[in-house]
């Protein structure tokens, strides 16, 4: 399995455009630049099309053309970007099959000209369980009040990815969704690092982080063998996040970085 990250900031990026704290004046220095969380598997399934996530693509050296599954998490804007539909329209009638929440698949529907039959939206919810082309996609609840129903995904193929953006501690029943079945990469969110007092229960800091990893180690779904990769960072992290996480068995991602889970 081929996952490239497109990319790992929170909604306003990592640095904030509008800030000039230590950590965002730090990261510019460093040239290290955080876009919203998106993520392209193996050149078929999308996951999460916000506003950047195509020029993401291109930035990368990717393209959306081979794009035949996209699965939204929830409505919010950082994470869906409806347009994209009318911009494919452009130059591809090939098949798509858009799967998201209810709140988030009606933002798409005013984006698909009448009578068009090149792509199919499908409300899911958690604990459905679905085939793609080229996956399996089990879909997870998450904690995370998004306009409605927020979800996350776990899609397994040759190799097996728990994408876990955006959420607070494990929802009622997220554990059981996801399964004991072994995972070889995780992505989960990390958006407010020491700033317990602003994750709440929608968000996760360093805390909640390592306590959501520690309870997937629990059940065997995550193992020593597992990568473990924090998404969704903002400038509530410190610039040593690395080092931070590094002592939870995790990292933090990077914008065009290319993970690789199970090659057989």
């Amino acid at each position: 399995m081929d996952v490239l990250l497109l990319g790992t900031g929170a909604a306003d990026g990592w640095p904030s455009p509008f800030c000039r704290c230590e950590s965002c004046v730090t990261m510019r220095e460093r040239g290290e630049l955080r876009t919203p969380t998106s993520v392209l598997v193996d050149g078929r399934i999308w996951i999460d099309p916000g506003p950047e996530a195509a020029r993401q693509a291109l930035r990368a050296g990717a393209d959306l053309v081979d794009v035949d599954t996209v699965l939204v998490s929830h409505a919010h804007s950082d994470h869906l970007d409806p347009a994209f539909l009318l911009h494919r329209s452009w130059v591809s009638d090939r098949p798509l099959t858009v799967l998201g929440p209810a709140p988030a698949i009606e933002r798409c529907r005013d984006w698909l000209a009448p009578g068009q039959t090149a792509v199919a939206l499908v409300e899911v919810t958690a604990g459905d369980r679905l085939t793609t082309p080229s996956h399996d996609v089990t879909v997870v609840r998450a904690a995370h009040e998004a306009l409605g129903e927020a979800v996350l995904y776990r899609v397994d193929g040759i190799g097996s990815l728990l994408y876990a953006c955006d959420t607070g501690p494990w929802a009622q029943g997220a554990l059981e969704q996801i399964g004991r079945e072994r995972l070889d990469l995780v992505l989960l969110e990390q958006t407010f690092g020491a700033r317990s007092d602003l994750a709440g229960e929608r968000h996760l800091d360093l805390g909640g982080f390592g306590a959501s990893v520690a309870a997937l180690r629990a059940t065997g779904a995550v193992d020593e063998a597992t990568r473990v990769v924090a998404v969704h960072l903002s400038h509530h992290n410190a610039p040593d996040v690395e080092e931070q996480l590094a002592t939870l068995g995790a990292e933090a991602g990077r914008d065009g970085q290319r993970l690789r889970a199970r090659d057989v």
